[in-house]
């Protein structure tokens, strides 16, 4: 191939000889293929010439050129390799053949199709005049299959491509729990035995839905017993992700257990306790079979009064006997190890810290809604202590006691945790790194909760800034020269000089930016005190069932409280007294005559129709401007362009919530009523209505679970406990530690 050798080298006449050489070598390489290798070696033509094109680009080649080389290159080579080929087939001389993953891979699957073939077949394969039954055993086949192409594919340095989609519609929610654990997590003691519990999955692809890709050429990397939090935009598919680790769509060794909280658990007339005790089949299983053996020796025992002591019934009796009792010392061993007895003790310390007062634990799980229910689902996930613990958004379904108590649990999990939440200052007492997904891949944030994450990665997006800035001013200045001077004879050498460097300037993309949200309340017209009054309140659905007494206190203009308690402690009741859906029994609610208040429902979503756009539903609900004045409105709450135009079913659920803000700000209240309003608020989103909330002129009085929020903008703690509602002395991390004295008193914090 001096032909080609002496092609490269007309091309590129200046470049270092070295890597001249290197390039004629390489294309001499390609063009001595033969054999079956020769189709793969033609497919991939494109990417061994550009990568000979890249080589001497880098070296200061004429780009131009370089262009016309690759052209008569790729004519050339094919030329060759069809020339190999037949000759190939004339002569049968194999001398040359090389070994090509991409070769092994086909002959492979041909091999594997033809048995399949093979084993479809309506009769037996005859053989020398003689008929002989197929033993091709078609799951075994299929399985090595798998195995073979998993191994191509990672010496062939291939990205795996995972679908998601199947994991919608394989729900495990619909599946049988006891069958889903065993097949994820497959009772096998002793099998991981000194084994690494470190997760590490290397280049691969995720998509969802109609071939939506969520992640692109990325790794994870999970060490054990780090507790990592996954952060980023709404809708970017961190749930996804999650789904397809706890489904092990993901290549998780199967040594490690996984349990994935995402949905609530159905009810039935099993007693909370014991579906948290039921939670651990393996567990379960064990105590089974221990029953099961116990039974058929009692049995046993009573068979042999019925035969002689000397009988053969009695012997056969006597040795399946003590075979029964060496297997029960086996499940026993079992039992032991995974500390069976002290079982019903831990299950119920996670649901008392949850939430669940002793009496409730003892309810069927039918008696719960679905927000308990989720609870129950978490507490049983705590209590299997899976080697990975998948959460999604944990806070979402918690008070503030319950996710101090979750939080403070998770510090001293002993396994590995990857939780999807927003919610900051849970990430920061639980997370030891921060995973960031967006743009398809994830970064990791190594030893960060989430304010040093932040922090971070605002460092390093201000960099990214500034070193594309620099080099495309660089840039900017070498062009600009280049063109100055590019046809001056005094000047071409430097100008040459300078489009090389040029040339081998890397390639930066824009650093992204980061989506501003913006909510804008509406300016508030002042009122004369008492705003809103509660003197001596008490309330019940009857005389002798008191949910809330003896509750004095006030709301101001510039009153930022928020209103924290367990769930069922009467907040919800305290709201609804406040907006006059319900009636004191007894004491007085006093309000400004001319007092509006805006209220922020907990599910919104329940008051919309989401078959309508925004802008629509605005003008139906709220009538009485134009829709231009609705898309402006909407506008302040970051709902812009073709969004306010979409229907509601498409937004996601911050969206959702923004439209519900935009809502209730169109009769321009004095105060607001805020029901758990962070939920489903992605970072970007939390600081602008936290930023909103600071700057809006009238009062406040939120219900929420989120520490951060309420610290940055309330400066007024009420607590709801013991039957009423009274103002706390300190900020709400002061209550926190409160929380934490007392179920430490109750000793619900023993470390596990």
């Amino acid at each position: 191939m001096s032909s080609l050798g002496a092609q490269i080298r007309r091309a590129v006449p200046d470049i270092d000889p070295v890597v001249t050489d290197y390039a004629i070598g390489y294309v001499n390489h390609i063009s001595n293929s033969t054999t079956d290798s020769v189709a793969a070696q033609q497919l991939d033509l494109e990417n061994d010439i550009g990568f000979v094109k890249n080589l001497l680009k880098s070296a200061g080649a004429n780009e131009s050129k370089l262009e016309s080389l690759g052209v008569s290159l790729q004519t050339a080579l094919k030329q060759q390799l069809d020339d190999n080929f037949a000759k190939l087939k004339i002569t049968g001389d194999t001398s040359k053949r090389l070994l090509d993953v991409n070769l092994l891979k086909n002959q492979m699957n041909r091999q594997l199709q033809g048995s399949l073939a093979l084993i479809g077949a309506s009769k037996d394969i005859e053989h020398n005049g003689r008929n002989m039954e197929s033993r091709v055993d078609k799951k075994k086949l299929e399985k090595a299959e798998k195995k073979i192409a998993k191994k191509v594919a990672k010496r062939n340095n291939k990205f795996v491509k995972y679908e998601a989609s199947k994991l919608i519609s394989d729900s495990q929610g619909d599946a049988d729990y006891d069958e889903f654990f065993l097949k994820i997590n497959p009772m096998e003691f002793g099998s991981g035995a000194g084994k690494s519990k470190d997760i590490h999955i290397d280049t691969f692809d995720l998509y969802v839905g109609d071939g939506q890709r969520i992640l692109s050429d990325s790794s994870l990397s999970l060490s054990f017993g780090h507790r990592y939090g996954l952060v980023g935009q709404n809708g970017i598919g961190k749930s996804t992700l999650l789904r397809a680790l706890s489904c092990r769509e993901l290549n998780i060794p199967s040594h490690i257990t996984i349990l994935h909280v995402e949905q609530e658990l159905r009810g039935d007339d099993t007693l909370a306790l014991q579906s948290v005790l039921d939670a651990d089949v393996w567990r379960k299983s064990l105590l089974k079979e221990e029953r099961e053996i116990n039974d058929r020796i009692s049995e046993i025992e009573k068979l042999r009064t019925e035969f002689d002591e000397e009988s053969l019934e009695v012997k056969k009796l006597d040795n399946e006997a003590g075979d029964l009792v060496q297997h029960l010392e086996e499940v026993h061993e079992k039992l032991s190890e995974i500390e069976s007895d002290k079982a019903e003790g831990r299950a119920a310390s996670i649901l008392f810290g949850l939430g669940f007062s002793q009496k409730a634990q003892h309810q069927p799980t039918n008696s719960f809604s679905g927000g308990w229910r989720m609870r129950l689902s978490l507490a049983r996930a705590l209590f299997c202590e899976p080697d990975l613990l998948l959460l999604d958004e944990p806070s979402n379904m918690l008070d503030v006691p319950s996710i101090t108590f979750l939080a403070n649990y998770l510090q001293t999990y002993p396994a590995t945790v990857l939780v999807v939440s927003h919610d900051r200052a849970f990430l920061n007492d639980v997370a030891t790194d921060i995973i960031y997904q967006h743009s398809e891949r994830l970064d990791y944030y190594r030893g960060a909760n989430f304010d040093s994450f932040y922090s971070t990665k605002e460092e390093r997006r201000k960099n990214a800034i500034k070193e594309y800035e620099n080099q495309m001013a660089y840039r900017k200045h070498l062009q600009e020269f280049i063109d100055k001077f590019r046809y001056n004879a005094a000047k071409s050498s430097e100008a040459q000089s300078r489009i090389k460097k040029l040339e081998k300037l890397p390639v930066l993309e824009p650093p992204e930016e980061d989506k501003s949200v913006t909510f804008r309340f509406p300016e508030v017209e002042k009122l004369s005190a008492p705003i809103v009054q509660l003197q001596d309140v008490v309330f019940g659905y009857s005389p002798d069932k008191l949910l809330l007494n003896d509750v004095n206190l006030d709301i101001r203009l510039d009153s930022r409280i928020a209103l924290v308690g367990a769930n069922g402690c009467g907040k919800t009741t305290l709201l609804k007294i406040l907006m006059e859906t319900l009636r004191p029994i007894e004491g007085h609610v006093t309000k400004n005559s001319r007092l509006r208040i805006g209220y922020f429902a907990q599910h919104h979503v329940d008051a919309m129709d989401l078959t309508l756009n925004a802008v629509t539903w605005l003008s139906k609900t709220y009538p009485g401007k134009t829709d231009e004045e609705y898309r402006r409105h909407l506008g302040a709450f970051g709902i812009t362009g073709s969004l306010g135009l979409q229907k509601m079913q498409l937004l996601s659920g911050g969206q959702k919530s923004r439209v519900a803000f935009a809502a209730l700000c169109l009769d321009n209240p004095h105060v607001l009523v805020l029901d758990e309003p962070s939920n489903h608020l992605d970072t970007a989103g939390l600081d602008a209505l936290a930023e909103a909330l600071r700057s809006f002129e009238g009062g406040v009085l939120m219900v929420s679970h989120d520490v951060s929020i309420i610290s940055n903008v309330c400066n007024e703690i009420w607590v709801s406990e013991e039957g009423t509602v009274k103002r706390f002395d300190g900020t709400i991390y002061d209550y926190k530690k409160y929380i934490l004295s007392a179920a430490d008193a109750a000793g619900v914090l023993a470390k596990h």
